[in-house]
């Protein structure tokens, strides 16, 4: 079979997937409000239904790859005894941690914790101590440590190394069936098993990429209208769009090794530069006794806040918070993995988990307390009143009005507009080329996919937020998608289940801890999909 031959589009991967998402589009321009009425109605359904296989899938996940890190297991080397890493030890972490909710932890870092905080849509109504106190201080760092460390970090991970192992050593396709096949048998390898998995996969990431994109229009329109002045508008937005598209789709075409590469180590010192600036000009001794007594709390009640489905801290707290960032995890989970297990060539799967797992959860820790410590400081002395901006003006305003109370705000916000136009672009980068080689015949991890592939996904993400930004009701359009994204975590759940129910057979039924097993790949079975 020739190289063209083989790089054939996936029709029946394709064609389903985009034609779903272009109609989520048309539906949202004809009739927005119908859109985020449904999606949210659904959204809603399955954390009311479904909340307590969220929380127990969540802390099973945490177990599960913690059990992989310690064991044997973890001695396996991902193509091979004598595989040799094709990154360094920093790029990996870099392209891991900015591939994946660096956007996140920006926007969040100061909001979420505030929120907590002030109890602005009733997050501590179940709490016995009052908003703006020192233990509803302790209560909002520790409850951000919680949502955005070791238990979203270790969804990811886990299908990343179950996709890593299953290709470059136990021989199988590189997609995300092949964690199946230890469950499925010869099932896996059926053409409709495989287009099934792949469409949910690419339909939750799409949406999810495209939602993530629109709000970070949003946020980053606002962060200039609040320094500049130049008021968001559909020619704001436009602007940004061209800006994110130019870079991603640039960087998506010169492929991992340069582009990923080159956009991931940018924005990783850009971190790494943000996380020393705040502690030379934050408070720096309440920032340390803050997060000391915030990780002591959240010990204590982690085994309750990881199984309580809302009966205990309130809808507002656990299903619109926690159990919503659970699903988003989920939902962006098969196609992460597949980008971490692209990056993670000749690692073990300890060293693989330490890069995936252990420092993102560390890094998450870190800004969080350096972060939110700095803005529930200013808050509770009065310096800053971040609960009335967010109040007002919406959930993720607080970062502005925080970054104009630092001494240096006319460098740190452009600097803090750029990351996020940076972090944007690198995730987008990483998911539409993920994407690109879902939807192509016969991938292996070290190919780069078509370049109409990526040129196509790129542009069709950038399109989608574009349009459900500036006409499809500006936040409410966003809305719309992130509840469609969100709401499509549901349908990944099964599919997720499935993979953690892989990882336990396959690590700790079968007991594959030979680090010897499987010394190097062959070439997997080819597509059958049409």
């Amino acid at each position: 079979m020739s190289q063209t031959d083989r790089k054939q589009l996936k029709r029946s991967v394709f064609i389903p997937a985009f034609v779903i998402i272009m109609l989520a589009v048309i539906i949202g321009l004809v009739n927005n409000e119908l859109l985020v009425s449904v999606a949210r109605q659904l959204f809603y359904l399955s954390l009311s239904d479904f909340g307590w296989l969220y929380q127990l899938l969540a802390i099973s996940t945490l177990g599960v790859t913690a059990f992989i890190f310690f064991s044997k297991a973890g001695n396996i080397r991902l193509g091979g005894a004598n595989a040799k890493p094709t990154f360094s030890l920093a790029a990996t972490f870099a392209m891991a941690l900015t591939g994946g909710i660096a956007t996140g932890v920006v926007t969040y870092s100061v909001n979420e914790p505030i929120i907590y905080l002030g109890n602005v849509y009733g997050e501590i109504a179940n709490q016995s101590f009052e908003p703006n106190s020192g233990e509803a201080a302790i209560f909002a760092l520790a409850r951000s440590f919680h949502n955005w460390s070791f238990i979203p970090y270790a969804m990811y991970s886990i299908v990343g190394l179950m996709i890593g192992y299953m290709h470059f050593n136990r021989k199988e396709r590189f997609s995300i069936s092949s964690t199946l096949s230890p469950l499925l048998g010869s099932r896996e390898r059926s053409p409709t098993v495989r287009a099934v998995v792949d469409i949910i996969s690419i339909l939750a990431i799409a949406l999810g990429l495209a939602s993530s994109l629109g709000a970070g229009l949003a946020l980053i329109s606002s962060g200039i209208e609040a320094e500049y002045g130049i008021a968001s508008s559909p020619m704001t937005w436009l602007i940004l769009t061209l800006v994110i598209s130019a870079i991603f789709i640039t960087s998506a075409l010169s492929g991992l090794k340069r582009g990923i590469r080159f956009l991931s180590s940018v924005n990783a010192y850009i971190f790494y530069a943000f996380v020393i600036i705040l502690l030379i000009i934050g408070p720096v001794s309440y920032i340390l006794s803050l997060s000391v007594t915030s990780l002591g709390y959240w010990f204590d009640n982690f085994f309750l806040w990881s199984f309580d489905t809302k009966e205990s801290g309130g809808e507002a707290l656990v299903t619109w918070w926690t159990m919503y960032d659970w699903s988003i995890w989920i939902a962006y989970a098969p196609l992460m993995g597949l980008f971490l297990a692209r990056i993670s060539y000749g690692r073990t799967l300890r060293e693989f988990l330490v890069i995936n797992w252990i420092l993102p959860s560390v890094f998450g820790i870190v800004w969080f307390a350096i972060w939110g410590g700095s803005a529930i400081k200013w808050q509770m002395d009065g310096t800053l009143d971040l609960v009335s901006v967010v109040t007002e003006n919406g959930a993720v305003s607080g970062l502005w009005g925080f970054l104009q109370n630092l001494p240096m705000s006319a460098l740190l916000i452009p600097l803090a507009i750029f990351t996020l136009i940076i972090s944007f672009s690198t995730a987008a980068d990483s998911m539409s080329s993920t994407i690109a080689t879902i939807c192509t015949r016969n991938m292996t991890a070290e190919e780069e996919a078509p370049r109409k592939q990526k040129i196509l996904w790129g542009l069709s993400i950038a399109i989608i937020a574009y349009v459900m930004v500036a006409f499809g009701g500006g936040a409410q359009g966003v809305d719309g998608i992130k509840f469609l994204a969100a709401a499509g975590g549901f349908i990944v759940l099964f599919l997720f289940l499935l993979i953690v129910a892989s990882a336990v057979k396959v690590f700790i039924l079968d007991g594959a801890n030979n680090p010897q097993e499987s010394q190097a790949r062959v070439k997997p079975a080819e597509d059958v999909y049409e």
